[in-house]
């Protein structure tokens, strides 16, 4: 029997980027990843001037998303650059990623995240719980109308990034399935 997926967006989840700049949450460690390959391509838009990316990860992350009763999966924008810069100081070992191909960064029409579709493509009728700071109510039905089965989007605020009642939530969706469920 597999497990639920945990579709791991990393900013705004795991990095808390819209915390105040100046001011490192406590129990995060900085990281500075060069500009430079996939990984930092949207920011690289965004500011021509920097030379590194900041970022601010919590090493604690690593243990509770470890101890959840899913299978972790990167679905960021770092796509495999998430496991050379982030899986080592969160302690996570090396996971899978979605590879968003054509649809990165492209919006939608629609409205719908562009993660969206190949979150659910990706799953391949699978139970899952998507962790980002970007999904809306758009998205959930996408979800509820393209997937056969359960499907919850979790929204983490991008100032304060994942938190103690964030990993109850996602281990309460877990049990939810019941274990003859998580196959469904």
């Amino acid at each position: 029997m597999s497990r639920p997926i945990l579709f791991l967006d990393v900013d705004g989840p795991l990095n808390p980027y819209a915390a105040q700049p100046e001011r490192r949450p406590d129990g995060y460690t900085t990281v500075r990843v060069p500009l430079e390959g996939s990984a930092a391509e949207e920011y690289r838009i965004l500011s021509s001037r920097r030379r590194t990316l900041r970022v601010w990860l919590n090493p604690e992350h690593g243990r509770h998303l470890l101890r959840l009763d899913y299978e972790l999966c990167w679905a960021t924008t770092w796509m495999a650059d998430a496991n050379r810069w982030i899986a080592p100081v969160l302690g996570l070992p090396e996971l899978p990623f979605v590879d968003f191909g054509e649809a990165l960064l492209h919006d939608r029409p629609d409205g719908v995240h562009w993660k969206t579709a190949p979150l659910v493509e990706y799953a391949d009728g699978r139970p899952f719980a998507w962790v980002d700071d970007e999904q809306s109510d758009l998205d959930q039905a996408y979800v509820n109308t393209h997937h056969r089965t359960h499907g919850v989007l979790h929204h983490v605020n991008p100032r304060i990034g994942l938190r103690s009642d964030d990993f109850r939530a996602l281990a309460d969706f877990a049990r939810s399935l019941g274990p003859s469920r998580a196959t469904d």
